[in-house]
């Protein structure tokens, strides 16, 4: 079911974090696109990057002629593919849908075009994208699972900013601010929850300058939230299998973009730290920084802006036979959403980087 052409007419539908980042993609990695068109709620320009885009009024006549069609998605929330990816589909455009909705449904494929790319093939009108923290943990530990089987997983992430959208990071902004004008460093420690509602816009629901939140979404069975039982079935969904034992902790930090992962392995055959290095060394979306004494490791800063993922701190559990860590780290806009959409549209298209 892949797409023969030369150039391809692609709709962009949103222009929030995520949308805005995939027209960056869409340039950065040179896709071949005879017509481009931008879709929201509201008819406006934007600029991005010194360019502007004429962003029309979403309709379903609009996807006519229309090859692929990306959807940005907006986590927690109901997306525009809601309503639009079947009058999308209905047209013969290929929707890659980045929001919740789809990604389990049975008759969807779930894609990571480095672990599953072959999955994208089955589509009935529709692949999804997985979730950011799902994406870069998965790109990490797939050739080890291939290798070695694992048998458990067990995942705290340190998710930014961004990944809660354009709002959040306007409060992790404008609370850092806020506080810097308000006191100085000792006496902000004393008292670090200056940030009240009539201070800033309240889009987390809790301060998150100089604050962590363990709470992503809204809390399901066993008092895990949705962004935990995402790291679960997405995982299980990829693998196509559900012997894996996952447990995941999702945490926002004040970071502004860029998602990091310590991951917990246990698995079924002997796999050295060594062999690890020198197998996601070898691992097309991964690099590998792993010289943890001369301070050489993944940190969200270096991963920002870039299209592959991260993985250091390599390391034996020293009292668990077969257990291993890593720390990944991937940008959440990028490679956890824009990027793996359009190489799912490279990856059928025969355009893959």
């Amino acid at each position: 079911m892949k797409k023969r052409k030369k150039s391809f007419n692609v709709a962009v539908v949103g222009v929030g974090a995520v949308g805005v980042e995939m027209l960056r993609v869409l340039r950065s990695r040179k896709f071949p696109i005879r017509q481009l068109r931008v879709f929201a709620r509201s008819a406006r320009t934007i600029g991005i990057d010194g360019r502007s885009y004429t962003v029309e009024k979403i309709s379903p006549d609009g996807f006519n002629g229309i090859d692929f069609a990306l959807f940005a998605g907006t986590e927690g929330a109901k997306g525009a593919a809601t309503v639009y990816a079947s009058e999308a589909v209905k047209r013969g455009a290929v929707v890659i849908d980045n929001g919740a909705d789809f990604r389990l449904n049975k008759d969807v494929p779930l894609v990571i075009p480095e672990v599953n790319g072959e999955d994208a093939e089955h589509h009935r009108g529709i692949i999804a994208n997985p979730n950011c923290s799902t994406i870069q943990m998965v790109a990490a530990v797939a050739p080890i699972n291939r290798k070695a089987k694992i048998k458990r997983i067990i995942v705290s992430t340190y998710q930014a900013a961004s990944g809660a959208g354009r709002g959040a990071l306007k409060q992790l902004w404008d609370e850092t601010g806020y506080i810097h004008q308000k006191t100085d460093a000792s006496s902000a420690a004393k008292n670090p929850f200056l940030c009240g509602k009539n201070n800033t816009a309240m889009v987390l629901p809790f301060q998150i300058a100089f604050n962590v939140l363990p709470h992503i979404g809204g809390f399901k069975e066993y008092d895990y939230t949705s962004e935990e039982w995402k790291m679960v079935h997405e995982t299980h969904k990829i693998f196509h299998s559900k012997k894996i034992k996952i447990s995941a902790t999702c945490v926002r930090v004040p970071v502004l973009n860029g998602h990091a992962e310590a991951i917990y392995l246990e698995t079924e055959k002997r796999i050295t730290a060594q062999k690890v290095r020198q197998l996601l060394s070898s691992t097309p979306g991964v690099v590998v920084i792993d010289e943890p004494h001369n301070k050489k490791y993944p940190m969200p800063g270096m991963a920002s802006g870039k299209d592959i993922v991260f993985v250091g701190r390599i390391r034996p559990d020293p009292f668990v036979k077969n257990g291993l860590w890593l720390w990944v780290v991937s940008d959440n806009l990028r490679k956890g959403a824009a990027t793996n959409a359009v190489q799912i549209a490279e990856y059928l298209t025969g355009t893959k980087q």
